[in-house]
């Protein structure tokens, strides 16, 4: 177990903001993660577990312990004919699981390809990209009560997925730290192509295979999205909004080259980027922060930018969708302090 104190969090989150923990506490094992939680002191003080911090936005320095897992580790839990069982510790680079995958020639998740983050956390927040969602593989997801320190094994349908949601993600259910997930992968694949520019990327491709796949996710998304280690960000700032369908139709008729995807329950999902952009902003800073000039999705830290300065520019993005489009955009990174 690793404990420090006034800890900088500049490696510990994608904007990379220069802000402190009063306390950082890593444990690479269960049982550490248990005495932690027993911990009196701990127990006392304000506390948040992070993954790597690619969806967070620390507005000022954070008076409370932050917790890390450093659970690792990939193995084959179960295997059948057809399909194989990862276990992965919920530390493990969520792209190093991908990569991990297409080696062994295992479908399922190579369109998420170029996720920053970690397992852990890709389980909560149910990232997708070009079609997938991680909801698509898992078959459970391994977590401690936060307070009753009870170990709990989430089948996919306690998950409670749905876009960019999970039942560890709303604040009114329990709050639980997961270890491990898994997810059940195909030996024999089926491709997902038809989504955003992916089977134009593979066009040239006779035979595409799980790694075309993956390289060229790995080359559309490196051509829209900045590296956080270059340009601090935190990949796509909101999420796409969801709109019911005779919205949309009354917007379509006055924007008709707006984009759009069928969603869940007959409703409509909308590409906030696309929106942004209609209203002027791609490309624009503001002192210390700005919009990506690639991708209007994406708030850049330009160099010593502060929390605040981030939310405020998120807040007139916000607005300015509302004021032109009338649909909210709400954010997929989340706000701490």
């Amino acid at each position: 177990m690793r404990i420090e104190e006034n800890y900088s969090l500049e490696k510990h989150n994608t904007f990379r903001l220069q802000v402190n923990t009063r306390w950082f506490v890593e444990y690479d094992k269960e049982e550490d993660l248990k005495n932690i939680l027993k911990d009196e002191y701990f127990q006392e003080m304000n506390s948040i577990h992070i993954g790597s911090g690619s969806n967070l936005l620390f507005i000022n320095d954070f008076n409370g312990a932050v917790i890390h897992s450093a659970i690792k580790g990939i193995e084959h839990s179960k295997e059948a004919q057809d399909e194989v069982i990862l276990r992965i510790g919920a530390a493990e680079l969520w792209d190093d699981v991908v990569a991990y995958a297409v080696s062994k020639g295992l479908g399922g998740i190579e369109n998420l390809s170029h996720i920053p983050g970690e397992a852990g956390a890709a389980a909560i927040q149910n990232i997708g990209a070009y079609g997938v969602e991680i909801a698509d593989v898992i078959e459970s997801v391994e977590a401690y009560h936060r307070f009753d320190i009870e170990k709990r094994i989430f089948s996919k349908d306690q998950c409670e997925y749905g876009y960019r949601k999970s039942w560890f993600k709303n604040e009114n259910n329990d709050p639980h730290i997961i270890t491990h997930i898994s997810i059940r992968l195909s030996k024999k694949p089926e491709y997902k192509l038809d989504y955003g520019n992916l089977r134009n990327a593979l066009a040239n491709k006779a035979d595409i295979s799980l790694s075309d796949i993956r390289n060229a996710v790995i080359a559309i998304r490196s051509e829209k999205l900045p590296d956080p280690d270059k340009l601090g960000n935190a990949g796509s700032f909101f999420m796409n909004p969801v709109i019911a369908k005779e919205e949309y139709n009354s917007l379509k008729a006055k924007y008709p080259d707006m984009p759009a995807y069928p969603a869940e329950g007959g409703k409509v999902k909308l590409a906030a980027g696309w929106l942004i952009e209609q209203c002027g902003m791609k490309g624009k800073s503001h002192g210390t922060v700005g919009i990506y000039e690639k991708q209007a999705l994406v708030i850049v830290n330009l160099g010593g930018a502060i929390g605040d300065e981030i939310a405020l520019l998120a807040e007139s993005v916000r607005i300015a969708v509302m004021d032109k489009f009338g649909v909210e955009l709400i954010p997929e990174v989340k706000y701490i302090g």
